[in-house]
């Protein structure tokens, strides 16, 4: 029919299989450059540009605060609002975390937003069931499919002034604090223009890129999930080491809103204590933290979760209500016909495999065959272990009707009551 598209012009790129010839259409070539193409031409540069101390000094200094512009400004005080933050702290974060090249706060906090909302479904933007590679990296060298974009609301990044004027301008950020400034430090410092460039900074962002990288996957993939294991993310201190405190994603995926990532004292997280300390210098305040009595919730419902796990692992027994149910005269019958057969709490055990190894000899147990041996087992004779009752709990064959020899004493005193009555 005359007028109709082709069926490939209906169809966003990604509903295409990649081949040698469209391949080039499934890759965004500006994050690409950026986070790859960039950093690779500084290797090659690297390997003619001697690194002096002063620059190599100086990168590790700037890593932590574009670092610290990503974890503390884009991710928990824009993405979370776990705490608020100051004209002149804001401009700062602003500019860093442009610094670490990582896109502009609404484009980076809308994201990441999505992430939470949509965590490990078709919708999470960097969803680690599509594998580790493709959480860590992929996801921004590929394009996306805006069918499949997980909406959510950053109208409150739109009224502020800071987050406005950065995305406006996020290339001159890019450019400035991506690399001019770290070269002109190192340049009118100390004359070292090329390493400034080199590894101040294109080195340091790529560096910066690809730890901040880690949180989306190796922080979904390694450790330990001492909140909630319905969704991937997970705690280790060596993710933490590598984000700046960011490894302990299990915590924050439950408890989002805390500024904090470590709660313990001694656990690795730089963007917290740098937090804290702005609020000492009246630069950050409303420094938000989950009650303590939820947070502890979360991790003893998680215990008992794999408590429960591991019980349901063990054997415990028939269950009492899937045994049948003997009445105490076949019990005795059965007894007396030869089998093992002991009550004790009006449940029937064979005792067969177990005599001969009883640590108190053959013949206790012998005493209480065919007979209630609850006295005797519950301290008549001996008291015993949690381990002797829980090793009890794997002989039961049967139920007494009524509860046991109890009942039968009340029957026969009941007869000689009425017996006694009638005459």
């Amino acid at each position: 029919m005359a007028g109709t598209e082709p069926e490939d012009r209906k169809s966003h790129i990604t509903e295409q299989p990649i081949t040698l010839h469209n391949w080039h259409r499934h890759v965004n070539w500006v994050n690409t450059t950026l986070i790859l193409i960039v950093p690779i031409l500084s290797c090659v540069a690297a390997l003619f540009t001697p690194l002096r101390i002063p620059t190599a000094l100086w990168t590790v200094v700037y890593y932590f605060w574009t670092g610290l512009g990503i974890t503390a400004g884009y991710h928990r005080l824009w993405s979370h609002r776990s705490y608020e933050a100051g004209l002149t702290l804001r401009i700062f974060l602003a500019c860093v975390g442009g610094g670490a090249v990582q896109g502009s706060i609404q484009w980076w906090s809308s994201k990441h937003r999505a992430h939470h909302r949509w965590t490990d479904t078709v919708k999470d933007p960097y969803s680690v069931r599509k594998g580790l590679v493709y959480s860590h990296l992929m996801w921004m060298v590929l394009k996306q499919n805006p069918k499949e974009r997980g909406r959510t609301d950053i109208s409150d990044l739109n009224q502020d002034p800071v987050v406005v004027w950065q995305h406006r301008n996020y290339g001159f950020v890019v450019l400035t604090f991506g690399m001019l400034f770290p070269m002109f430090v190192a340049g009118l410092g100390w004359g070292d223009w090329k390493g400034g460039l080199v590894y101040s900074g294109i080195l340091r962002f790529f560096f910066v890129q690809q730890a901040t990288f880690c949180v989306n996957s190796l922080a979904h993939w390694l450790g330990e999930q001492p909140f909630d294991d319905r969704n991937s993310p997970r705690d280790h201190v060596i993710t933490a080491l590598v984000t700046l405190g960011e490894g302990y994603h299990n915590f924050h995926h439950e408890f989002p809103s805390d500024y904090r990532n470590a709660i313990e004292w001694w656990q690795y997280d730089p963007t917290k204590w740098s937090i804290w300390m702005w609020k000492q210098l009246g630069l950050a305040f409303n420094l938000k933290q989950f009650r303590a009595n939820e947070i502890e919730k979360g991790r003893v419902q998680q215990l008992q979760k794999k408590v429960d796990q591991r019980r349901a692992r063990l054997d415990w027994g028939v269950p009492l209500e899937q045994l049948p149910v003997v009445s105490w005269d076949d019990f005795v019958a059965d007894a007396q016909s030869g089998k093992t057969l002991v009550a004790i709490a009006g449940v029937i055990h064979d005792v067969t495999d177990f005599i001969k190894e009883h640590p108190g000899g053959k013949a206790l147990i012998s005493s209480g065959i065919g007979k209630d041996a609850t006295a005797l087992f519950n301290g008549g004779v001996y008291n015993h272990s949690n381990a002797a009752h829980n090793l009890l709990s794997t002989m039961r064959v049967g139920v007494i009707r009524g509860g046991g020899e109890v009942e039968i004493w009340r029957r026969d005193r009941t007869k000689k009551q009425n017996l006694g009555t009638s005459l």
